[in-house]
C-alpha cells in the first residue's frame, strides 16, 4: 500500500523556503533507479553499489509498488542468515511507501523522515515517480540555505549591501 503524503499540506512556511523540485534540481538526478519485486536481493543490492544509491524504488507495470534500502537488507537478510541470491525483492522490500510531491517544502520532508523513521522518499508527480530524495540531500540543501543566509548577514552587518 502505498501512502501520499503531501509533506507542506496545512503548514505555514516562508515563500523563499525551498521545495522538493529545488532539491531534485540541484542534485542533477533526472533518473530514479528501479527494480521488479521479483528480483533478487542480490541484484539489488548489486545495483544500489554500482548506482551508488541506499534505496530503490520498486516498480511493477511502472507501477510505484514499494521501496527496497541497504537498512531492508541488513535487517531482513544477512540478520536473519537467508541468502540474497536466494530472496526476493518481494519479502523484503517496504510496501507502505511514504511519498512526496515536487512543490513540497524541505524542512516539511525532514520532518516528515523524523517522524517516520525513513531515509529515503519517492517523489511522485500526477502518479509517476520523478525522484528519490534521501536525508543526505535535503540536509545538504539545508546547510547550503544555511551558508547562504549567514554570508547575506555577514555583508548586512558589514553594511555591503
Amino acid at each position: 500500500m502505498l501512502t501520499s503524503v503531501s509533506c507542506g499540506r496545512g503548514v505555514s512556511r516562508q515563500s523563499n523556503m525551498k521545495s522538493v523540485t529545488d532539491v531534485l534540481r540541484h542534485k542533477g538526478a533526472t533518473h530514479v533507479w528501479s527494480v521488479s519485486p521479483t528480483d533478487t536481493v542480490f541484484s539489488a543490492i548489486a545495483t544500489m553499489a554500482q548506482r551508488e544509491v541506499g534505496a530503490l524504488t520498486v516498480m511493477q507495470n511502472d507501477k510505484l509498488v514499494g521501496i527496497v534500502s541497504e537498512r531492508d537488507y541488513t535487517r531482513k537478510v544477512i540478520l536473519r542468515d537467508r541468502s540474497s541470491k536466494e530472496t526476493h525483492v518481494s519479502e523484503i522490500m517496504t510496501y507502505d511507501v511514504i511519498e512526496v510531491a515536487p512543490h513540497d517544502q524541505i524542512a516539511d520532508c525532514v520532518k516528515l523522515m523524523k517522524d517516520h523513521h525513513i531515509r529515503h522518499l519517492p517523489v511522485l508527480d500526477a502518479g509517476k515517480v520523478v525522484g528519490m530524495l534521501s536525508l543526505r540531500d535535503l540536509f545538504s540543501e539545508i546547510i547550503d540555505e544555511q551558508a547562504d543566509t549567514i554570508d547575506q548577514l555577514q555583508h548586512y552587518i558589514r553594511g555591503e549591501v
